[in-house]
């Protein structure tokens, strides 16, 4: 019986596959690095083959691990970064430029023309709850067919295909039979509806792009075709699950109910509320977004987006040498002098939410003679949990002028489930529940991204139950991490944060409408 499933993650720095058992829990995993390219400042790109090469690698390598044949698969399921743009020709699936990073800021310009066109931007916020920033993929994909030598009159006559890496994947899986995507990938297009669950004509005019390019979109557990068999020991393996990585961790974290919340912890920080059936415009520059769609129907989240949790750690080590391995910065963090307030803005390539300025770049307050590799350790671990309290106090208000919003638990605050690999360091979980002031809970299986992809393909392939029974047998906890700072500290330091904020950024505070935490603080 076809009972295994197998996730395929391919992430912004790596690409890995994990090997589920019908319990969902891990048999085997392989992982491959992907290498990074920088142009240009702020510029950032994948080489297609890469991504492509890793992928197609560590499902095979996930198979022989686990001694498992191809046939043993009940379904693939697949995750991805999010936003990231390939542009790639229909009759050889070759790409006609690198992938476009999500990260990648070259269009900032063009986001700032459509922030400044009012109608422009209550357009792409009522149609895709989205803000006008090049994080989203419809700049990135304008810039390729402007900038590519007869890209657009390529596109017009439908001969390119468009899509973020999950659609790219699938069509090189299939042989390039289907060119699809789920309705979570298709949300952080900036061309979607996400209320209609449709490409948006009104759009795809305002960004000159050709409706013959996108691809279909479908459920996150549907049947998006088959394997060329070709590619895994002669058996067509059939792909039934997909979603965005972030949406996959919010079902990996079993985040089923409304008002239920999770942070992923990786390259960036990424935290999704479950705001239920009924879609909420945020009034504190969150994104309104699709968590998933099973059976036609949607399911909602308010997202907040930081673009460095994971890489200011990477920064650490590969930037600055201060550290061999990433696992060495929570313990260098813990031996650093709490007399000294070291903040670190890492806005390296911008700041995410809420304050989504794109022009912001990286800075360090508070330097001492006194200041060493222990304080500027303890500055970048901190830096993310300042970021997720931003956050969460902009989510919060959004709910409080929520009809019906399930409130936080009375004297404790909303638990936070979360996940990633900075989740492994005590240290840094331990400050994050105390500048919360709230639960932290770290659950048993860490790779909640693919363990949501996999439980999207055991869904389609009737392995799995649905979210409304699956709550209780879905996730299990390893640890939960409670408060121990005093109220009146944590306040001391994120108002220490939130100066540092407004010294790094690019537009003056005095001309920007501050989000909830700054209000609050």
């Amino acid at each position: 019986m076809a009972d295994l499933l197998l996730a395929l993650d391919q992430g912004t720095t790596s690409t890995r596959a994990i090997l589920f058992g019908p319990d969902l829990l891990p048999r085997a995993v392989a992982q491959r690095e992907l290498p990074q390219h920088y142009p240009a400042p702020a510029w950032v790109e994948h080489e297609p083959e890469d991504i492509w090469s890793a992928s197609l690698a560590v499902l095979r390598e996930a198979l022989e691990r686990g001694g498992a044949g191809p046939r043993s698969v009940a379904g693939i399921g697949i995750t991805n970064q999010r936003e990231t743009t390939l542009v790639w020709d229909r009759a050889t699936g070759r790409a006609i430029h690198r992938a476009i990073v999500w990260q990648d800021r070259r269009t900032a310009g063009a986001c700032a023309r459509l922030r400044d066109d009012g109608q422009a931007s209550a357009l792409i916020a009522e149609r895709t709850g989205l803000l006008p920033d090049p994080y989203f993929s419809a700049t990135k994909l304008a810039w390729i067919l402007d900038g590519v030598a007869g890209a657009r009159a390529a596109a017009e006559r439908g001969d390119l295909c468009f899509g973020t890496v999950d659609s790219f994947l699938l069509f090189r899986l299939t042989g390039g039979r289907v060119h699809a995507t789920d309705a979570t990938n298709a949300a952080r297009t900036m061309l979607f509806d996400i209320r209609r669950g449709a490409w948006d004509e009104d759009l795809l005019r305002l960004f000159r792009v050709p409706a013959a390019m996108l691809p279909e979109v479908r459920d996150c557990a549907a049947e998006f075709g088959a394997t060329d068999p070709a590619l895994l020991g002669g058996v067509a393996v059939p792909v039934r699950g997909m979603a965005g990585d972030q949406q996959a961790a919010t079902l990996g974290q079993a985040c089923f109910a409304p008002g239920m919340v999770k942070a992923t912890y990786g390259t960036g920080c990424f935290a999704l509320l479950n705001t239920g059936t009924a879609p909420v415009a945020s009034r504190n520059r969150l994104l309104t977004t699709i968590a998933w769609q099973l059976g036609g129907r949607r399911t909602y989240a308010l997202e907040g987006a930081i673009f460095v949790a994971g890489a200011a750690v990477q920064w650490l080590r590969d930037g600055l040498g201060l550290i061999a391995e990433a696992r060495e910065a929570g313990a260098l963090a813990a031996r650093a002098d709490p007399r000294q307030a070291v903040y670190l803005v890492p806005a390296f390539a911008g700041l995410g939410a809420p304050w989504w300025d794109a022009e912001a770049r990286g800075a360090l307050f508070g330097l001492t003679r006194g200041t060493g590799r222990a304080e500027i350790a303890r500055a970048a671990l901190e830096s993310v949990a300042y970021q997720t309290a931003d956050l969460l106090a902009a989510m919060e208000a959004d709910l409080a002028a929520m009809p019906g919003a399930v409130p936080a638990a009375p004297g404790q605050g909303r638990v936070l489930r979360v996940d990633g690999g900075m989740v492994a360091s005590d240290w840094t979980m331990q400050f994050l529940a105390d500048l919360l002031g709230a639960p932290v809970d770290r659950p048993t299986v860490l790779e909640t991204t693919a363990l949501g992809a996999a439980y999207l393909a055991g869904l389609q392939a009737g392995l799995r139950a649905g979210p409304d029974a699956a709550a209780e047998t879905h996730w299990r906890r390893d640890r939960r991490f409670l408060p121990a700072m005093a109220r009146e500290e944590a306040e001391r330091r994120l108002a220490g944060w939130r100066d540092a904020v407004r010294r790094t950024l690019s537009t003056p505070p005095s001309c920007q409408s501050a989000p909830a935490g700054e209000r609050a603080g």
